[in-house]
């Protein structure tokens, strides 16, 4: 029997790779973001989404189709600041997105002890990074993947000198965003290491009836009943914007999160009305912890999934509890993390038969 070869539907039809996919550079010239460096990444299935150089390679706005997946603060994109690692200083310019790294030393609120002082969530997402690869999708010999690397220094003469190289790719006809990074310690030092995954989810993916997809046990920071976190109330099912939430309202679990037999733990959000789920799936022995942040405020919509070596208590509670990972010099640790936008409803179906 003559066996049949399979043909790509575009086979014959492109004159240019990027009329289906790939990686775009560029600068934002106007408004707050002028001069920052971006990278618009085109997956070919209606899943892009923007990768912000000079904020650790973060992934700011991200869409599938017409609908938005990640929040985004009033000020959107903005130049790294120096002042960011001061206080709440952090909060001057978040700007949301898909994704805000925490760390790499500190991840949590702002403190001040013997060893010096820390700002909110650290001073990784306020570092440019130095771009060392840009690889293109070769459609023409059914090469598909793509991928943009970069080194990012958290550093000081004597003290902590940690690099953050990271790589993220995606491929042409998938809907997945892959995150590869390495911490490594190049100081002569030992150095304190923490890291959270800030991803921030809003509308329309994010509404009334979505529901939050997680399994583990939880608490709340304090350890006594929340706002939201509490055991007589549906915490998982996304309300209408709530007033008590404006400002600083806001509610916060610290959840040890279940991974299945292989290791891999896996979490996201459902919407019923877009037939739209998002799902991140991590190595539980790389980032035990998961917390959930929920801020129903009115204009300031927004719930949070962030995967991390701890929960955001800060690098003080982590040494005093013995949570806190110490790099020795030239030690790296690697860390991973997959984003995946499910439209079929077979997948839909087990991703919340297997993990609400």
């Amino acid at each position: 029997m003559e066996e049949k070869t399979s043909i790509a539907p575009w086979a014959g039809k492109l004159s240019n790779p990027a009329q289906l996919g790939g990686i775009e550079t560029s600068v934002l010239d106007n408004g707050q973001g002028r001069g920052t460096r971006i990278a618009w990444i085109n997956t070919g299935t209606g899943l892009r989404y923007k990768v912000v150089l000079d904020r650790a390679m973060d992934i700011a706005d991200a869409f599938f189709q017409q609908h938005s997946l990640a929040w985004l603060s009033h000020g959107g994109i903005t130049p790294p600041q120096a002042s960011a690692n001061q206080g709440i200083n952090w909060l001057r310019n978040f700007g949301g997105g898909l994704l805000t790294t925490c760390g790499l030393t500190h991840v949590g609120g702002p403190e001040k002890d013997e060893r010096g002082e820390r700002g909110l969530h650290g001073r990784i997402s306020n570092t440019p990074a130095e771009i060392e690869s840009i690889i293109q999708p070769d459609i023409a010999t059914g090469k598909m993947n793509m991928s943009i690397s970069g080194r990012i220094r958290e550093t000081t003469v004597f003290g902590p000198s940690l690099e953050l190289y990271r790589t993220i790719s995606s491929t042409i006809g998938s809907s997945i965003i892959r995150i590869e990074d390495e911490v490594i310690n190049r100081g002569n030092t030992s150095a304190p290491h923490m890291l959270l995954y800030h991803c921030n989810f809003g509308w329309p993916l994010v509404d009334e009836g979505a529901k939050l997809v997680w399994r583990g046990d939880w608490q709340t920071p304090s350890g006594e009943p929340g706002r939201i976190f509490r055991q007589d109330n549906d915490f998982c099912q996304c309300p209408a914007p709530l007033g008590e939430h404006n400002g600083t309202g806001e509610d916060v679990a610290f959840i040890n999160i279940q991974a299945d037999e292989n290791g891999t733990c896996t979490c996201g959000i459902h919407n019923p009305k877009l037939n739209l789920a998002v799902v991140l799936r991590f190595p539980k022995q790389q980032l035990p912890w998961l917390t959930n942040w929920q801020h129903w405020g009115k204009g300031e919509y927004v719930t949070g999934l962030e995967p991390g070596t701890n929960p955001p208590i800060g690098q003080a509670q982590a040494r005093a509890n013995n949570t806190l990972i110490q790099l020795e010099p030239d030690e790296s640790r690697k860390y991973s993390l997959e984003i995946e936008v499910l439209t079929e409803p077979s997948g839909i179906n087990h991703f919340l038969d297997n993990h609400l």
